[in-house]
């Protein structure tokens, strides 16, 4: 009998309730055709969510899902993960939800490699409770909260990630579905930690947050697709690459001052010295393009799967593997 194959169709379920033109619509849209191509059954997939418009999205799966408490997603994915270690988990969460209350969760689940797939969904601005600034709000940034404006310097998801040693970092745009599909397949892949920052609007209390890659010509000419051993080239016509110059990285044209495209970096998502992959992270405009794609992808031992190999080889080690024959391993009465 042939194993079944699954369509997008096969992971929906319900009407999303995310106001009209959400990011959230476009980015669910794009989950639904990553899980298709995966073609991982719906009852072995768990999706977890915390608080906020995007911790919705289980709702709209016909998986298992849980709509959990504020900033609590990477914790209940955790345990969820060490005792049914055969599941996919995708963790759903917002800047606020992941990164504010729920941030210390998020570089602890990151430095213990637990293999969870952790969707960042990131707006910078608190939906859900109507328009307060969050972590990864710029300086200055007025909302409801900062009616003058804000006096922090934001969180970038990237350096978090890095500086807890994670193992897999991609981005994409949420209104994005070609770039976005196939970040979010190799996330899956990816065994361990796997962290995906998705650049989404929120139409209502901070439009137009990331218009400089909202449109396929903008991406063009303001993003660079990172792909794993092919030169860096970004623009319209693929005509601008990425150098190295001194310890940092510098925009150049083709053809001009005799660069061809030999002298251009080559991706290397896979190196264990992360140095050249954080900072194609932390490029931003306007004199850098935004990296897209899989920044980095490096294997690594997982906690779930050390934490349930470490039960095994002492449980052998027991005279006693249940509390029945703990009770009788030492000496024994009987009272009549």
């Amino acid at each position: 009998m042939a194993d079944t194959v699954y369509t997008a169709k096969d992971y929906k379920s319900g009407q999303p309730r995310w106001c009209p033109g959400c990011g959230d619509h476009a980015f669910l849209a794009s989950l639904h055709k990553a899980m298709a191509e995966l073609n991982v059954a719906p009852h072995n997939i768990a999706v977890i969510s915390g608080i906020g418009c995007s911790s919705r999205l289980p709702y709209y799966m016909n998986t298992y899902g849980m709509h959990t408490i504020h900033g609590r997603a990477a914790a209940i994915a955790t345990g969820a993960k060490v005792v049914n270690p055969d599941i996919t988990i995708w963790q759903i969460s917002g800047d606020g939800d992941g990164l504010a209350i729920g941030g210390n969760h998020f570089i602890h689940a990151v430095r213990r490699n637990i293999d969870l797939n952790m969707i960042l969904l990131n707006n910078r601005i608190y939906g859900l409770t109507k328009g307060q600034y969050s972590p990864t709000s710029a300086r200055g940034f007025v909302s409801k909260s900062s009616p003058y404006g804000t006096v922090e310097d934001p969180f970038r998801p990237a350096e978090l990630c890095f500086g807890a040693r994670g193992r897999f970092f991609a981005r994409c745009a949420a209104v994005d579905a070609a770039g976005s599909v196939p970040v979010l397949v190799a996330a899956a892949k990816h065994k361990g930690a796997s962290v995906v920052e998705v650049l989404q609007n929120c139409v209502i209390f901070n439009n137009g947050t990331h218009d400089a890659i909202a449109t396929s010509e903008g991406r063009a000419k303001n993003a660079i697709y990172l792909e794993h051993g092919k030169p860096m080239l970004f623009g319209p016509n693929k005509e601008f690459g990425l150098m190295q110059e001194g310890f940092g990285l510098k925009v150049v044209k083709l053809g001009e001052n005799g660069i061809t495209e030999k002298d251009i970096l080559v991706h290397d998502a896979h190196c264990q010295d992360n140095t050249l992959q954080l900072k194609l992270a932390l490029m931003e405009g306007p004199d850098f393009p935004i990296a897209l794609g899989v920044i980095r992808d490096v294997e690594a031992p997982t906690y779930n799967d050390a934490v349930n190999e470490q039960i095994d080889e002492i449980s052998a080690k027991k005279p006693y593997h249940s509390l029945k024959e703990l009770l009788l391993t030492n000496d024994t009465w009987e009272v009549k």
